[in-house]
């Protein structure tokens, strides 16, 4: 990626990691003004919260108290890893998971 290119997207993808309602909007962001640094992180932000949510839900069916506190940590470690790549101007892919994100989410433009 180019120097402008994260220069231009960085705001829209730290927005991308503020809770899933900032991944919805920094995908409105990036609508028109089509930015791939920009898109890079908000298809990691998007994952690491829908999968955040969707094993939160599954979980508090069955209350495990130890595994909900392995999510939490497991999701504030990505999300620091993500937030801290956008803001230092990085595209590094989330350990594990990350590249599955850019396959899955390439509705995201």
């Amino acid at each position: 990626m180019e120097e402008q290119d994260i220069k231009e997207g960085k705001t829209t993808a730290i927005v991308a990691y503020i809770t899933m309602v900032g991944a919805l909007i920094a995908i409105t962001m990036n609508l028109e003004p089509k930015n791939p640094f920009a898109r890079f992180h908000v298809r990691q932000a998007f994952g690491i919260h829908l999968v955040f949510l969707g094993v939160a839900l599954f979980l508090s069916v069955w209350f495990v108290k130890y595994a909900l506190l392995a999510l939490y940590v497991f999701y504030f470690v990505m999300w620091l890893y993500g937030f801290l790549g956008a803001i230092g101007g990085r595209a590094n892919t989330m350990p594990v998971i990350g590249a599955y994100f850019q396959k899955w989410f390439t509705f995201i433009q």
